[in-house]
C-alpha cells in the first residue's frame, strides 16, 4: 500500500505547508504595515490551494493512519481510457453501481463490459482513496491479479 499511501501524505503534508506559509507571510506583512498587493493576492491564493488539498485529505484520515480500510468485493468488469500517455483503468462494480480507477495496469487477457471477473477493491472508509485490488476469475475464484498500491 506503499505509493497511494505516500501520495496521500505529501498531499497532506503541502497542504498544511502551503497554509501555515500563506498565514506566517500575512501575520509578517500585517505587523509590519507593509501590505502588498501582489504578495497578499499569492499568499491569498496559497491558503486556498492548501485549504483545497486538505479539504481533500482531512476526511481520509483517521482510516489511513489507522490502515482500517473497507474491502468492496462482488462483480465487477473492468476497461481501459487511454488519453495520451496516461491510461487509467476503471473498475465498475456491479453489484454496488460504484466505479473505481487505478493507474497500474492489471495483467488480463481481457477486459471491457462483456467480460466479468469477481474483484476485492481495498478503499479508506470514505471511499475517496483507492488502496489496491485483487482480481479473480467469475467462475472459479482463481487470483488472476493483485496489486497493494506499491
Amino acid at each position: 500500500m506503499g505509493i497511494i499511501i505516500l501520495v496521500y501524505y505529501v498531499g497532506l503534508g503541502i497542504g498544511v505547508l502551503f497554509i501555515i506559509v500563506a498565514l506566517i507571510f500575512l501575520i509578517v506583512m500585517y505587523v509590519k504595515r507593509k501590505v502588498e498587493f501582489g504578495l497578499t493576492i499569492k499568499m491569498l491564493g496559497a491558503f486556498l490551494m492548501g485549504a483545497l488539498i486538505l479539504w481533500i485529505t482531512i476526511p481520509s484520515l483517521k482510516s489511513v493512519v489507522t490502515k482500517d480500510f473497507e474491502v468492496i468485493n462482488g462483480q465487477c468488469t473492468i476497461e481501459i481510457t487511454k488519453d495520451g500517455r496516461y491510461t487509467d483503468w476503471s473498475f465498475n462494480m456491479i453489484d454496488t453501481g460504484e466505479q473505481f480507477s487505478f493507474i497500474e495496469t492489471p495483467e488480463l487477457e481481457a477486459y471491457g463490459k462483456a467480460t466479468p471477473y469477481y474483484c476485492e477493491i481495498t478503499v479508506t472508509r470514505d471511499h475517496m482513496w483507492e488502496i489496491g485490488y485483487k482480481i479473480y476469475d467469475f467462475k472459479t475464484r482463481k487470483l488472476i491479479d493483485s496489486n497493494n498500491g506499491g
